[in-house]
C-alpha cells in the first residue's frame, strides 16, 4: 500500500498530506521525465468541408441550356407542295387556327400581313420565338385565323399555334419547344365576378354606421 508523507510549512508548522497520485501528470509513470507534447488534431470542421466537396463532385448535375439557345434541325422535313400542318393555339379567350407551310412565303394573319395586323414589334418577336429557338426561321411560313381576346392574347395564341404545328415536324424540334415552355397552354385568365362582391374578390368597403 502507498505510504503518506507529511511535510511541515515554514510559518506555522501546519502539515499537509500528499500521495503518489497527487504528483504531476507529466512526471507520473515516466520515472520523472516529462512526456512529449501531443500533436494538435485537425478540426472536425475542415474534415466535414472536405467530405462535402467530395459529395458535391459525385452528385454534380448538368445545367439546362439557356432558353434563347438556337438549335438547328438535323433532318430535312418535306411537306408536299400545297400541303400544311394544322394546329390550334389558345390564350385567354383568343383561339388561333394555324397552317404551317414549308419554304419561304408571306405570313398572313386574318388575311392581313402579320406586320400590319400586329403593329407593335413586341408582338412580332413573341410570334417568331418558336422559329428562332428551333433555328427554322426562313424555312417555314404560316397563315393564321384568330378571333377573340385582345391584341396580346391573340399574339400569344398565334405563338402557341405555331409551336404546336412545329412540334409535329420532328421529335427533336418538339423536345426543344417543350424544354422552352412553348407547348404549354397558358390557362391564366380573368376570374369571374362573384355575387355580393365588386369584382372577383374585391368586397365593398365596410362602413361602421
Amino acid at each position: 500500500m502507498p505510504t503518506k508523507t507529511t511535510t511541515t510549512s515554514a510559518k506555522g508548522g501546519s502539515a499537509s498530506h500528499s500521495s503518489p497520485s497527487d504528483a504531476r501528470p507529466s512526471e507520473s509513470r515516466t520515472g520523472g521525465k516529462r512526456a512529449a507534447p501531443k500533436i494538435p488534431r485537425k478540426s472536425r470542421a475542415t474534415a466535414a468541408k472536405k467530405a462535402e466537396v467530395v459529395h458535391r463532385a459525385h452528385t454534380h448535375t448538368e445545367v439546362a441550356a439557356p432558353i434563347d439557345e438556337k438549335v438547328v434541325a438535323a433532318e430535312k422535313h418535306a411537306i408536299g407542295k400545297g400541303r400544311y400542318i394544322f394546329a390550334t393555339g389558345r390564350r385567354k379567350t383568343a383561339v388561333s387556327n394555324v397552317r404551317l407551310f414549308e419554304g419561304k412565303g408571306e405570313t398572313v394573319v386574318n388575311k392581313i400581313p402579320v406586320e400590319k395586323y400586329f403593329s407593335y414589334s413586341f408582338f412580332m418577336e413573341e410570334i417568331n420565338r418558336p422559329l428562332q429557338v428551333t433555328g427554322l426561321v426562313g424555312k417555314y411560313h404560316f397563315t393564321a385565323h384568330v378571333n377573340g381576346g385582345g391584341p396580346h392574347a391573340q399574339a400569344t395564341a398565334v405563338r402557341h399555334g405555331v409551336a404546336m404545328a412545329l412540334s409535329k415536324v420532328s421529335e427533336d424540334v418538339r423536345k426543344v419547344l417543350k424544354k422552352n415552355g412553348f407547348l404549354t397552354r397558358d390557362d391564366r385568365k380573368k376570374e369571374r365576378k362573384k355575387p355580393g362582391l365588386k369584382r372577383a374578390r374585391r368586397s365593398p368597403q365596410w362602413a361602421k354606421r
